[in-house]
C-alpha cells in the first residue's frame, strides 16, 4: 500500500498535503518544523513514495487543521482543502 492508497479514517492525501501548504503558503520546511515530521518524509508522503504511518499522517494533518486548513472528504469531485472562513 503507498501513502496515496492508505484509506485511514482521518486520511488526507498527498495532493491535499501540497494544496494545504500552498494555501497557506508554507513550504515543507514550515510544515516540517509544525508538525515534528521530516522534512524527507513529508517529501515521501508528498510524492507517494512508499507507506506513511498513519500517526505520521495525524500530526501533518492536526498541524494543517491548525493553521486554518479545512479537509474536504472524497465527494464525487475528489478530496479537497479550503480555508477556514475567519470571523470578522
Amino acid at each position: 500500500m503507498t501513502a496515496t492508497d492508505n484509506v485511514t479514517l482521518n486520511a488526507i492525501s498527498p495532493a491535499q498535503s501540497r494544496a494545504a501548504r500552498g494555501l497557506l503558503n508554507w513550504s515543507r520546511d514550515d510544515l516540517s518544523e509544525r508538525c515534528g515530521v521530516a522534512k524527507r518524509t513529508l517529501l515521501r508522503f508528498e510524492t507517494g513514495e512508499g507507506d506513511t504511518r498513519s500517526a505520521t499522517l495525524a500530526a501533518v494533518r492536526s498541524a494543517l487543521e491548525a493553521a486554518g486548513v479545512v479537509f474536504i472528504e472524497q465527494n464525487g469531485d475528489g478530496p479537497g482543502v479550503r480555508l477556514r472562513k475567519v470571523a470578522t
